[in-house]
């Protein structure tokens, strides 16, 4: 059995929402939906969300908010500077799911804010992910996930449906996913020997 030396900094879920009028438009809605098992930061969720219906401006939801900053310094971060700086406050949120992949899957995150709702359905066949620590230029951490692409999926915000739709996005010559997928058995790993593997995970 092979085994991978890599530091685990966390694992867990990070389904992902980008909805737009086209193929080659920018997204109007962008979700970041983490449940997050184990981190040097515990256990807990966050949603990072920027679209038409929050005036085009950042937010975070969190049930743990020590999580959340984590997040968003470090994993987050590496992915783009959408959600940088303590600029952006973080809203203490209840969440909680409901649904599954062979009907339809729905996230709800309530906060004072009101209530977001995302959901993924008319789901295709899941994708494997495996991207070893430094294989993407810039990014230092690995991923491993199991992608289920939806191709159809939606957000609304105290009941108002954010615009756009899910689109078809190529990973490759010969995969075909969509631009709304959830992300299920989501782990990130970093070289043993990089600054960011000294935190100890718990």
């Amino acid at each position: 059995m092979g085994v991978d030396h890599n530091k685990v900094r966390l694992t867990g879920e990070n389904s992902f929402l980008r909805l737009s009028e086209s193929s080659d438009t920018d997204p109007l809605t962008q979700a970041s939906h983490w449940r997050v098992h184990v981190s040097p930061k515990g256990p807990g969720h966050v949603l990072f969300i920027n679209s038409d219906l929050t005036n085009n401006q950042p937010r975070i939801y969190a049930d743990n908010i020590a999580l959340a900053r984590w997040l968003q310094e470090g994993i987050q971060a590496s992915m783009g500077n959408q959600y940088s700086g303590d600029g952006i406050p973080i809203s203490q949120a209840e969440f909680r799911k409901t649904g599954d992949t062979f009907s339809c899957w729905s996230e709800y995150v309530e906060s004072p804010d009101g209530r977001i709702v995302l959901s993924w359905y008319n789901f295709n066949e899941p994708v494997v992910i495996a991207n070893t620590p430094g294989e993407k230029e810039g990014q230092p951490h690995g991923v491993y996930s199991i992608l289920i692409p939806a191709a159809r999926a939606q957000m609304t915000l105290n009941g108002v449906a954010a615009c756009g739709s899910a689109q078809p996005r190529s990973l490759d010559e010969s995969t075909v996913i969509s631009t709304c997928c959830l992300a299920l058995s989501e782990t990130w790993t970093i070289p043993g020997d990089h600054e960011l593997a000294k935190e100890k995970v718990c």
